[in-house]
């Protein structure tokens, strides 16, 4: 008897690292495909996975999703995320549905689909949508125990997030992970009105096809010829000029080209305002390197914690690409080593009892507010609030020669000047590449640090440890030669000369290693990164110019840090003007930059003022010991 609950448990170990099999699926849990009504009419696409022999009731987890429940056909099984394994384990009905119009779903696509605070009877939207979905669920579905949960990533976090608005009773426990939040201001699309031209593009040009009837048969992307992106997107030219390549029949295009500004339709799809009163459980999810949506899981977590006193609200940020926390492996991300497989720690420690808790009852140790991993350090630290109790917002000013000091520049030259050519763009990474990496986020910066239009502030060798735990603000004094530019900062660890890993990680099918005789001594880390559009700088919804010349202030906030700088270690700023084609150019003159034409595209001499007047300097959220 032993020695049988033993192999159980040695199983049980093994199966949870690995991606459940479609095999292992089909002999487990019976499938069944439903179109379950709307309170509207509307049927849409449901695929319900129910265990076959375990005894009892049992939770549903439930997925909504615009990328599709395939595969298609009751006798065909997926290959389900890693995360997954432990809901499988434990006897969970996992639920997938296609969103209202897509895939096999009946109804009208809708990008991020406005909340409808006041619905009249048959208005839908997704959290009636979602509410309608559990409501069947907990009717039809034999042996739920009568609790939901659900959780998605990215586009299916967003859907998440709604499904917290439903208010549905047995709605217990929702996880929106790197949630779609605000496309505007800091999600994959737009980051401060920098429109993020390479993902918009590559996404929209296969996701934004028209679906005029449901189908299992996906669309097809752009038909790439050149497969370097950064020539591709410079010899494609202006933005005009590129929606001539997406075609007319890809609605969100050009909605994305009619709202140049914040404005009343970009702030209906912002659904921060309306996350009140929620009910169920809460465990927001992202990655601090995570391209898409790293924004979004720390926007969300916030919206909710200042507007649902008392309500569990939990936030866990590990250092992962988008959705790495999902997978069997987090490890490393490019050439940053993490010391231990976090996204298996999250899994076992924080996601698993959540759902656990809330939807079995069981009585699993309380999670705490906030668990964030730290790198460098590389440890996970928890904390009862966030930004923790213990941050202190400490200014550090950039200096004349290229130095930071926290503190006042004191004398020597007024500003740093560099040019800015549209034509000659700083790209993102030195990598030539199609797609966009998922690992830029922690790439050395030395190629950036050696063009002759990027700044390079840093420290003297740090002689103690210096951890940031929450946002970084740049305050900067600028003055350009033309009416707008944008203004790129990089918060950077250069890690020492002699540094080294020793011994290389093994790969992994979900993480990028590049290479074990990387030169990693003087390695220029990206901690953090972040364009702002400088017409902005005042109101996201009215534009302003710059005045040629003049001294004006630009001061915006990066996406929150978690990282520790070592002893040994310098922190370096870079600041630039373009970041491409992560980011489309900006013509460097006042204009809708959707209409712009090429010969707007215009040189610019900028210049950062760091002198006692005119002290440019970086806000770091400094963690006390």
């Amino acid at each position: 008897m032993l020695a049988l609950i033993g192999a159980m448990l040695a199983f049980s170990a093994v199966f949870a690292q690995q991606e459940p099999e479609p095999s292992w699926l089909q002999e487990n849990y019976n499938k069944q495909e439903v179109q379950i009504p709307m309170r509207d009419g509307t049927k849409l696409f449901t695929v319900v996975f129910s265990p076959k022999k375990a005894p009892g009731k049992h939770p549903i987890l439930l997925e909504r999703s615009p990328y599709s429940c395939a595969p298609y056909g009751s006798g065909a099984f997926p290959k389900m995320r890693a995360s997954f394994a432990h809901y499988l384990r434990k006897g969970y009905i996992i639920v997938k549905q296609d969103v209202r119009g897509r895939w096999m779903s009946e109804g009208k696509f809708v990008d991020v689909r406005p909340y409808n605070p006041s619905p009249a009877k048959n208005d839908t939207d997704e959290s009636t949508d979602t509410y309608d979905t559990i409501d069947w669920l907990v009717k039809n579905v034999s042996d739920n125990n009568g609790n939901v949960g659900v959780s998605g990533i990215s586009y299916p976090g967003f859907y998440s997030t709604m499904a917290s608005l439903s208010h549905h009773p047995a709605l217990k426990a929702v996880s929106p992970q790197a949630p779609v939040t605000d496309w505007f201001i800091g999600d994959d699309f737009h980051h401060n009105g920098a429109f993020m031209l390479k993902d918009a593009f590559d996404f929209y040009s296969g996701f934004g096809k028209p679906r005029p009837y449901p189908t299992t048969v996906g669309p097809t992307g752009y038909p790439y010829t050149n497969m370097d992106n950064y020539n591709f997107f410079l010899e494609a030219g202006t933005l005009p000029q590129i929606a001539k390549l997406m075609g007319d029949s890809i609605a969100f295009w050009k909605d994305l080209y009619t709202h140049p500004n914040y404005d009343a339709w970009w702030k209906a799809r912002n659904v921060r305002p309306h996350l009140k009163q929620l009910r169920p459980a809460m465990l927001v999810v992202g990655g601090t390197f995570d391209a898409e949506d790293c924004f979004g899981a720390w926007a969300t977590y916030q919206a909710i914690e200042k507007q649902n006193p008392g309500i569990s609200n939990r936030i866990v940020m590990g250092p992962w690409y988008h959705g790495q926390w999902s997978t069997d492996d987090g490890t490393y991300l490019g050439y940053i080593q993490f010391g231990a497989n976090t996204a298996d720690w999250y899994q076992e420690h924080v996601e698993h009892p959540f759902f656990d808790q809330h939807l079995l009852g069981a009585a699993e140790k309380e999670i705490a507010e906030a668990t964030v991993f730290f790198t460098g350090e590389n440890q996970w630290r928890t904390f009862d609030r966030w930004p923790a109790a213990g941050v202190q917002e400490k200014a550090i000013y950039l200096q004349p020669g290229g130095k930071m000091q926290f503190n006042k520049p004191a004398s020597g030259k007024a500003y740093s000047r560099y040019t800015s050519d549209p034509s000659k763009p700083v790209p993102y990474t030195a990598d030539v590449h199609h797609t966009r990496t998922i690992s830029y986020m922690t790439d050395d910066q030395r190629f950036a640090a050696r063009r002759p239009d990027v700044l390079v502030f840093q420290t003297d060798t740090l002689t103690e440890d210096l951890t940031l735990a929450g946002p970084v603000i740049a305050d900067l004094l600028v003055s350009l030669t033309t009416t707008d530019a944008d203004f790129v900062v990089k918060v950077i660890d250069v890690f020492p000369d002699g540094f080294s890993y020793g011994q290389p990680v093994a790969p992994t099918a979900h993480s990028r290693y590049l290479s074990a005789t990387y030169p990693m001594g003087g390695y220029q880390m990206l901690v953090r990164g972040e364009v702002m559009r400088g017409k902005y700088r005042e109101n996201f919804a009215q534009p302003i110019p710059f005045v040629p010349g003049k001294v004006t202030p630009v001061k915006f906030t990066l996406p929150d840090v978690a990282h520790t700088f070592k002893k040994g270690h310098r922190l370096m700023i870079q600041i630039q003007s373009s970041w491409f084609p992560l980011a489309d150019r900006n013509p460097q003159i006042f204009t809708d930059i959707y209409k712009a034409k090429p010969e707007d595209f215009t040189p610019s001499d900028i210049s950062i003022w760091h002198n006692n007047t005119h002290a440019s300097r970086i806000l770091l959220p400094v963690l006390s010991k």
